[in-house]
């Protein structure tokens, strides 16, 4: 069978400029090489892995199948945890090593689309550690995603239930209620023995609503007026599955929670500092206004300051903070689906940056919506149509300024660089019953919720065996993870490195190379923890890297030969 070489980069251990040799080190650089008919053949697993994809492992949990899975760059199988049920839908690599995951149980009641039930905690040997079920019919119900928080409590979104009468007696059009009404709720739970839990704070949609319908009901206003309330009647269909909150995710620097909201195609942010009591009305907490709204983003129709030319969010999910010490920090990320728009039908993978001053308040001018009016960043495919899921799906920035993007009704997980270019691909395979041949078509049956990629230094995989070398796929194409072992550093080589010059250093933000040694150079910048960032092939006497969107801190420069032959290392302070 026909071999497919994949090279992958990998950080060597940095050694200190004084020794005459440096120890041997391996570099796996993924390189596809593939013919018109193996590439035929391929349905699932690797399609690429550049050099300057961010080295880690990724998790993803199949929605149709019960294990999860973790994958290093190479599609290579690292670990793998089996359960009783199929996700509900997001699983998450805890700093310990264990697995927490949502789990899919059945109800009777609760049918809508993202239904979990549950969650429950795996160690990295797949023991049992800990499960709560969270469904009570005409009562509650899980679903979609969760949130470790830093204090080891777990946020939840559940529908609590309400009737139809409840939902006309708040002021809801008669004409867009069904048999039931399904408002949200935040929970959060704090762990207890293997099966029980303790809710410590709680947050409900419907104490923070508003409508103009019926004046002769409560929460009658002008919508417009309240940005910081709910229009009751904005979501039109008698689905009960009002708000459909697809994502929870939460800041512990701002102590605030953002909530993706697919029906009102928006994000919204509370505030996490109140008590249960204040949450459920509007003061109290850090930002004084309760339980309300304190941003709203991607539709400000929902609140009647804006118009469909307005509208960016259409059925998004995934909307997340930007953690502190990535690339973009402090900005919100939302994998924008597209359904419902109506023409050029395609995904987006959308970034924006808030109004929000340190002490997390958000500016808005009276009379219009929350800004900004521009996003920060966004990735479309270069025919934009190519890239589209109409539901599920997310998106992670990596610490070198990448972002992994999933997109969930294909099982596609790729890695693109800033400019958008592709630099990691994988296919999902896995669909009803478990793992897939390769060659099997998709059909649509492999699909994943998100996917999240941990880097090689993340505590979890501390102390642990990190060898794989099975892909994930049955009868996968025989391909192999190419180790290439550089040359060690002689005085023949080490004559090269007084051709070569950096200035300035420190550095804020253009790096001067100078290189008289007439050879063509390859120069890579690592980060601390050894991951590739960036690469140049020059030959040039001079040229310039750029690094302004760097992080202050410390990196290393490496130069090779056109032979591949490390031969000068060199420290660089960013300021």
């Amino acid at each position: 069978m026909t071999k497919l070489t994949r090279r992958r980069l990998e950080a060597p251990r940095y050694v200190s400029a004084t020794q005459i040799m440096i120890k041997k080190y391996l570099i796996l650089s993924l390189s596809l090489i593939l013919t018109g008919q193996l590439y035929a053949q391929q349905t699932n697993g690797l399609f690429k892995n550049d050099s300057l994809a961010f080295n880690g492992y990724t998790l993803f949990a199949p929605i149709n199948y019960s294990n999860t899975y973790l994958v290093d760059n190479c599609g290579y199988l690292v670990n793998e945890w089996q359960s009783n049920y199929n996700p509900g839908l997001s699983a998450y690599l805890l700093p310990d090593g264990s697995l927490l995951r949502t789990i899919r149980t059945n109800s009777s009641f609760f049918l809508g689309g993202g239904s979990g039930g549950g969650m429950e905690i795996r160690d990295w040997d797949n023991n049992f550690q800990w499960q709560l079920i969270y469904s009570q019919d005409s009562i509650h119900h899980q679903h979609h995603d969760v949130e470790y928080m830093p204090n080891g409590n777990i946020l939840l979104i559940a529908w609590e239930y309400k009737t139809a009468q409840d939902a006309i007696d708040a002021g809801r059009d008669p004409s867009l209620v069904g048999l039931s009404f399904w408002p949200d709720k935040i929970v959060e739970i704090k762990p207890i023995g293997i099966n029980s839990a303790e809710t410590v704070w709680e947050w409900h949609a419907f104490d923070h609503i508003i409508q103009d319908y019926d004046s002769d009901k409560p929460n009658y206003g002008v919508v417009a007026d309240h940005p910081e309330l709910i229009n009751l009647n904005y979501y039109t269909s008698p689905n009960p599955d009002w708000l459909h909150i697809n994502g929870v995710n939460y800041n512990p620097e701002l102590d605030q929670i953002v909530l993706s909201v697919r029906n009102h195609s928006e994000f919204w942010v509370i505030d996490h500092s109140t008590t249960t009591e204040e949450a459920a009305g509007h003061t109290g907490g850090n930002s004084g206004k309760g339980g309300d709204i304190l941003y709203r983003w991607g539709n400000p129709q929902a609140y009647d300051r804006g118009t469909s030319d307005d509208r960016v969010f259409y059925a998004q999910h995934d909307a997340h903070w930007i953690p502190k010490g990535y690339p973009g920090a402090g900005d919100i990320m939302v994998f924008n689906n597209g359904k419902g728009l109506s023409f050029n039908i395609h995904s987006s993978v959308d970034v924006i940056t808030p109004p929000v001053d340190v002490e997390g308040n958000y500016a808005i001018t009276d009379g219009e919506a929350f800004g900004p009016t521009e996003l920060t960043w966004t990735y479309e495919a270069p025919m934009p149509p190519d890239f589209y899921s109409p539901n599920i799906s997310g998106a992670q920035r990596q610490p070198n300024g990448n972002t992994l993007i999933c997109e969930g009704s294909k099982g596609h997980l790729f890695e693109v660089n800033e400019a958008g270019d592709i630099l990691w691909e994988y296919i999902a395979p896995v669909s009803f019953g478990g793992p897939l041949s390769q060659g099997v078509t998709m059909n649509g049956q492999n699909g994943v919720f998100r996917a999240y990629r941990y880097s090689a230094d993340y505590e979890a995989f501390e102390g642990r065996d990190l060898t794989a070398d099975t892909p994930v796929e049955l009868n996968a194409i025989d391909y192999e993870c190419k180790i290439y072992e550089l040359l060690t550093v002689t005085e023949n080589v080490n004559f090269l490195n007084d051709k070569i010059k950096i200035h300035p250093n420190p550095v804020n933000s253009h790096l001067n190379i100078e290189n008289s040694s007439g050879e063509e150079v390859r120069a890579v910048i690592f980060d601390v923890a050894g991951r590739a960032l960036e690469e140049r092939y020059e030959r040039d006497a001079s040229f310039q890297i750029n690094v302004n969107h760097y992080q202050q801190g410390i990196y290393f420069i490496k130069f090779y030969t056109d032979k591949n032959n490390l031969f000068l290392i060199k420290k660089i302070t960013k300021i």
